[in-house]
Parts: C-alpha cells; structure tokens; sequence
C-alpha cells in the first residue's frame, strides 16, 4: 500500500461558535492505492494551513502509510526555519491522524487498539455554563445537569483581551457564585480564563470564588508567562491546567519539570497527533500530571481526543462541544460512528480507524469565510487603560 494523494478540504460551520465567532474547519484526507482513506484535522484560526498541507503532502506520496512515527520525523524536520509553529504543527498533526485512520481502517480496528486498547469504558467529559450574567449562565448551567453532565466549564470573563478591569473581574466571580448554588456542591465547576489575568487579577478572581470549590482554573495567564505561573503556582489553592497553545513535548517539558500544572492540555490538531501527544502524555504520567486534550473544533479532532484518551491511564476529562444548539452539524458532516454523550460521559466509539469520513458534498455547501475573530480576543482597541480594556 502506498500513499497516492493527499487532499485539504476547508469550510465554514454553519451558525457561530460558544463566543458568537464565525469560525473555520480545515480537514486533510490522504488517499492510499489500495482505496483505503483516511482524515484528519488542522483546524487552527488561519487558512495558511492549507497550503503548509500542500506542501508536507507532497513529501509523503509514494510513501508506506503505515511507517508513521518515520513520517512524523521527516515532517517535523520538513524545512530549517519552517519548524514548530501552529501552522506547521496543525498541518503535520492531521496528517499524523490521517496516517492513523489508515492503519486502523487497513487493519480493521480502531485506533485506540493500535495505541494498547483502552484504560477505561466510557470518557468522562464536560459541557458548559457560559453566560453573559448569572442569570442567563444559572439557566444553561441547570438545562446541562439536566442532560446528566456532572462537570460544566465557563469563560465568565465577558471584558475581552487582557488586562481585565476589577469589574469584569468580580463580575465573572458572581457568575461562578451564582452557578455554584443553583447546581449543588456534587456538580465540578471549570473556570477558563484563556490567558488574559495577571497575578494580581487571578488572585483577586481566586479569592471571589473560594467558597465555591472549582475544581479547577485554565489557563490563567498567558502561555507566554512561565515566571508569573511559578509565582501564581505558590499561591493558587485549586488545580492549574494549561498547555491548549503547547506544540510539542519540548515545549510542554518545563510546564511538567516545573510542576507548574495540575493539567496539561496539548490539542491533537495542533501539538502533534497521537504520534507526538502519546509522549507528551507519557512525560505527564512520569510528572504525576493529569491530561485532557486540548478539543473545541471539529469532530475528527474530537473523535482523535476521545480515541486518545481512551487508552491513557492519566486522562481526566474530556472537552466536548456537542451542546444540542451549537455544532448540531457534526452529525451533518461526519459519517460512521460518532457518538453522542450519555449521562456525561462519551462512549469509546467502535469504528475501525478514526470510526468516521467527513462527507465531503456537506461541507462543500459552506464555503471558507474570513474569521470575524481570528486572533480570538485582540480586535482595535486603545493599547492601555487602567480599568481595563474595551475589546469589542
């Protein structure tokens, strides 16, 4: 069997993300001449991934799909300076998917047979209690525990970009308050603040919301600012996870070494793949760190997360966006075995490969659009105020 083409494929889902974003979903299919396929994601906030696609792509025709920690290397050392950013690593990572899809639909299993078969029965994950006040975060909060989630995970945080005022502070504190008593103490409340506090703000934030046991914060300052995280680290009394914007098992190295995190959270579609997330996970496990993979895009990438974590013993939840009113569309675009989440919990799928083939005549209906976000929190703004910054 040899690799014959590979494909890029990118289209806009339908509707808007969790924030009101229009995003886009980028997938790679790689054909091989036995007529044996297989997908991945590179979804990653820019469409020059589909060219840095083309372009690892055409080092692997001819090539045996099934050498893929070879492929890894030649694709990870594909060019002196084009190395290791998030166009490259997305690219490499939904090939190094594709690959596994392959092996796995060659061999008639799935891919978490191929990884040492599963740890565990069904995956753990959360859904969501955003809201732009208590009120409206109590109602979707009381409609997940309904569905039978017993974990839920917010950005309160409604000032966008960093440097948050004091207000928007205690007002996202009130939010997590608010929740905590209309859902009980036996549901785990997830804070994520995508980078954007300083020590200062996260500790006020902290201090707001010690009553209500959150079982942890994510990503607290930016990923840039190791020495803040070691002197937020001595004083943050819950679970640190970080690591969504880690590339690799070098960049992930300090954040482990340095116990900097309770919870590492490496994207498949972005850090590497199985190929690279396996070890990354493994360094975890040697730091007594928990892993939950880093997943709010497509559902090649979530049906990578969930075929990942169903073989590491240090797993700890999964992020799943399948609410019933936001990506309704997986079920359009994928074919195969996807499951939906029971009683908040995802069931191990059963399909050999990945379980699933993005069906490529749905996505053709909607066509790539400029982000209206693309860099997620920076849009014009002034460059400084001292109660904070008007993002939107």
């Amino acid at each position: 069997m040899k690799i014959s083409r590979v494909d890029v494929f990118a289209h806009a889902a339908p509707g808007q993300d969790m924030r009101g974003d229009q995003r886009n979903y980028v997938y790679v299919r790689i054909s091989t001449d036995a007529g044996v396929t297989g997908w991945g994601e590179a979804s990653c906030g820019t469409l020059a991934v589909c060219r840095m696609v083309e372009e690892l792509g055409a080092e692997l025709i001819g090539a045996d799909p099934f050498r893929i920690e070879r492929h890894w290397q030649r694709l990870y050392h594909f060019s002196h300076n084009v190395r290791g950013g998030v166009v490259h690593m997305a690219a490499l990572s939904a090939c190094d998917m594709a690959l596994w899809d392959i092996k796995g639909k060659a061999l008639g299993v799935p891919v978490y047979e191929l990884l040492g078969g599963c740890t565990r029965d069904r995956l753990w994950c959360y859904s969501r209690f955003d809201g732009p006040d208590p009120a409206r975060a109590v109602a979707h909060a009381r409609r997940e525990v309904a569905r039978g989630y017993t974990a839920l995970k917010a950005d309160p945080f409604r000032q966008q970009g960093p440097h948050l005022s004091t207000a928007a502070t205690d007002a996202a504190a009130a939010i997590v308050r608010a929740v905590r008593e209309a859902v009980g103490p036996d549901v785990e409340l997830l804070i994520e603040a995508h980078g954007r506090l300083t020590i200062a703000s996260a500790r006020r934030f902290l201090d707001a919301v010690s009553g209500t046991r959150p079982y942890l914060i994510e990503e607290p300052l930016p990923p840039e600012d190791i020495d803040g995280l070691k002197e937020l680290r001595r004083h943050c009394p819950i679970a640190i996870a970080a690591g969504e914007r880690t590339l690799s098992k070098w960049a992930a190295r300090p954040l482990l070494e340095s116990r900097l995190v309770d919870v590492i959270q490496p994207d498949p579609a972005h850090a590497g793949g199985f190929t690279e997330l396996r070890k990354i996970a493994a360094l975890a496990e040697a730091h007594n760190t928990w892993i939950q993979p880093h997943n709010p895009y497509g559902p090649v990438n979530t049906m990578a997360a969930a075929h990942l974590a169903a073989t590491l013993p240090n797993f700890l939840i999964m992020e799943l966006i399948f609410e019933p009113d936001m990506h309704q569309w997986f079920g359009q675009v994928a074919r195969g075995d996807f499951p939906v989440p029971v009683d908040g919990h995802f069931p191990i799928p059963t399909g050999p490969g990945l379980g699933i083939d993005i069906d490529e005549a749905e996505i053709a209906k909607y066509p790539p659009v400029r982000e209206a976000r693309p860099s997620g929190y920076v849009r014009h703004a002034p460059l400084m105020s001292p109660q904070g910054i008007d993002w939107t």
